[in-house]
C-alpha cells in the first residue's frame, strides 16, 4: 500500500498547500481572485471528471498499471507548472496533477476494502485518513516556508520529487488486489460523465468572475441535464460505467452525503483561512503557514483516533461530537478581526480541526463498511466523486461569498481592504457552518449497526450471483 499512501498524501498535499500561494500567484500573473481560485477549482474539476471512470477502469486495467500512470501524470504536471511562464500553462499542469489524484484516491480505498477484513475497516480507514490528513498538517506550513525562502515554483518541484517516490514505491511493492472482469465500454456514459461534471463545476466556478452571464447559465443547464442523462443510463444499462446502485443502499447513501458536506466544509475553510491571515491580518506567507501547523497536527491525530474509535463506538456518537466541535470552531472564526490576537485564530483553527475528522472519518467508514466487497470499488469511486465535485462547488461558492462580503463592505462606505477581506471571509464561514448543520441533521438517520447491513447486502448480492451462475 506504500505507493498508494504516498500518492494519496501527495494528492491532498497538492489540494491543500496551493491556497497559501494564491496571493503570490495573483500578484505575479496579474489575475483576479476569481481567476486564481481556478488553481484550486480546476484541480478538483480534473479530479471530478476522472473519478467517475476509475471504478470502471479498475475492471479493465491492473490497479498497479493504473496507479503508475496516475503518478506519471502528476509528475509531468508538476514539472510543467514549475516551469510555467503564463497562468494558462500553470493551470494546465495543475489540472494534469488532478488527473493523477483522481485515479489514486478511489483506488486506495478500493484496495483497502479488498485487503482488510470487515472488522478492521474502521482502523484501516483511520490509517488512510492519517496519511491523507497529514498533508494539511505540513502542506500550508511547508508551502509558506518555500514561498518565503525561494518562490511558489519550489512547491511544484517538491510535488515532482514526492511523485517520483510514489512511482518507485508502487513499482517495487504494490500488487493488484482487484480482479479484471473487462465489461463492455459504454461510450455515451464516458462522454456524459466528462461533459456533465465538467460543465457543472466550470459553471459554478465562473460565477465569481462573470456572475450569472448567459455562458455561466448555459454551462449549468448543460451540466445538470447531461448528468441526469448519465444517471439514468447508469441505472438502465447492463454494464454501467459507475454502478449507482450503491446510492440505493440507505446505509451507504446517508453517510456518503455527510462525508461530502464535511469535505466541502473543510475545503471552504482551508481556502479562506490562509488568505485571511495574509490579506486580512497582514501576515506573511511564511508566518501564515506556520500558524496552520498546530491545528494540522491535531487534525491528523484525530483522523487516526476517529478510525480506531469507529470500530468500538460506531459513527453516530462520533459525528455528534465532531459536529459540535466543528460548529464551535467555525463560530470562533466569525469573531476574528484585523486586530485579533493570534491566540484566537489558533484556538478556532484547532477546535474546528478536532471536529472535522470525527465527522468525516466516522461517516466514511460507515459508508464503505455498509457495502458488499463486490461493490467496494464503485462505492469508493462514488464517494470520492461526490466529495471532489461538491468540494469544487463549495470552494466556488466560498469565493463568491467572499467577493459578495467585500462588495457589501465597500458599498457601506468601508475603505480598509484588510477589513473588507475579513468581512468577506465571514460570509464564507457562515456557509461552512451551514454545511456542519447539514451533517448533524443527516446523522439522525444513520443506522447504528452498519456491519449487519453490510452482511445482509452482501448475502443478497452473492445469492443473486449464484442464481445467475446457475
Amino acid at each position: 500500500m506504500l505507493g498508494l499512501y504516498v500518492g494519496a498524501f501527495l494528492g491532498m498535499l497538492s489540494e491543500t498547500s496551493m491556497n497559501i500561494a494564491l496571493p503570490d500567484l495573483m500578484d505575479e500573473f496579474g489575475v483576479s481572485a476569481g481567476t486564481a481560485q481556478w488553481m484550486v477549482v480546476g484541480y478538483m474539476l480534473a479530479i471530478g471528471v476522472v473519478l467517475p471512470c476509475v471504478g470502471f477502469l479498475l475492471k479493465w486495467i491492473k490497479a498497479k498499471t493504473l496507479v503508475l500512470f496516475a503518478m506519471a501524470c502528476f509528475l509531468v504536471g508538476a514539472v510543467v507548472s514549475a516551469m510555467a511562464v503564463t497562468f494558462p500553462v500553470l493551470l494546465g499542469g495543475r489540472m494534469l496533477q488532478g488527473v493523477g489524484t483522481g485515479i489514486v484516491l478511489p483506488t486506495m480505498f478500493a484496495a483497502i476494502m479488498r485487503v482488510f477484513p470487515p472488522t478492521r475497516i474502521g482502523a484501516a480507514n483511520g490509517v488512510a485518513g492519517l496519511v491523507v490528513m497529514l498533508a494539511p498538517v505540513v502542506g500550508p506550513t511547508l508551502a509558506g516556508v518555500l514561498i518565503g525562502a525561494i518562490s511558489w515554483r519550489a512547491i511544484f518541484v517538491l510535488f515532482a520529487v514526492v511523485a517520483a517516490v510514489s512511482i518507485i514505491a508502487t513499482a517495487a511493492f504494490f500488487v493488484t488486489p482487484i480482479e479484471q472482469t473487462r465489461p463492455a465500454v459504454d461510450l455515451p456514459s464516458v462522454l456524459a460523465s466528462v461533459i456533465g461534471f465538467g460543465c457543472l463545476v466550470a459553471g459554478v466556478s465562473m460565477i465569481a468572475d462573470m456572475g450569472f452571464s448567459p455562458l455561466v447559465i448555459g454551462l449549468l443547464v448543460i451540466g445538470v441535464a447531461v448528468l441526469a442523462f448519465y444517471a439514468w443510463r447508469q441505472l438502465t444499462i447492463a454494464n454501467p460505467l459507475l454502478d449507482l446502485r450503491v446510492l440505493a443502499i440507505a446505509a451507504f447513501r446517508t453517510p456518503a452525503i455527510m462525508v461530502t458536506c464535511s469535505f466541502a466544509c473543510t475545503l471552504a475553510f482551508m481556502y479562506l483561512v490562509p488568505q485571511e491571515l495574509q490579506r486580512g491580518l497582514g501576515l506573511s506567507s511564511t508566518v501564515a503557514g506556520l500558524l496552520m501547523l498546530p491545528a494540522g497536527i491535531v487534525n491528523a491525530v484525530c483522523s487516526l483516533l476517529a478510525g480506531q474509535m469507529y470500530d468500538r463506538y460506531g459513527a453516530r456518537r462520533l459525528v455528534w461530537f465532531g459536529g459540535a466541535m466543528a460548529f464551535v470552531g467555525g463560530a470562533l472564526f466569525m469573531a476574528i478581526g484585523v486586530s485579533s490576537p493570534v491566540a484566537l485564530f489558533l484556538a478556532a483553527h484547532i477546535v474546528i480541526m478536532i471536529g472535522i475528522p470525527f465527522m468525516q472519518q466516522s461517516a466514511q467508514s460507515a459508508a464503505l463498511k455498509s457495502l458488499p466487497r463486490e461493490l467496494s470499488a464503485d462505492g469508493s469511486t462514488v464517494l470520492n466523486t461526490m466529495q471532489q465535485v461538491v468540494g469544487a462547488i463549495g470552494t466556488a461558492i466560498a469565493t463568491c461569498l467572499l467577493g459578495l462580503g467585500q462588495a457589501h463592505y465597500t458599498v457601506a462606505g468601508g475603505s480598509n481592504p484588510a477589513q473588507g477581506f475579513v468581512n468577506g471571509s465571514r460570509y464564507g464561514f457562515v456557509f461552512g457552518l451551514a454545511l456542519i448543520v447539514l451533517v448533524l441533521a443527516f446523522s439522525a438517520m444513520l443506522h447504528e449497526r452498519q456491519s449487519h447491513v453490510a452482511e445482509s447486502v452482501e448475502a443478497g448480492f452473492r445469492a443473486k450471483e449464484r442464481v445467475k451462475a446457475a
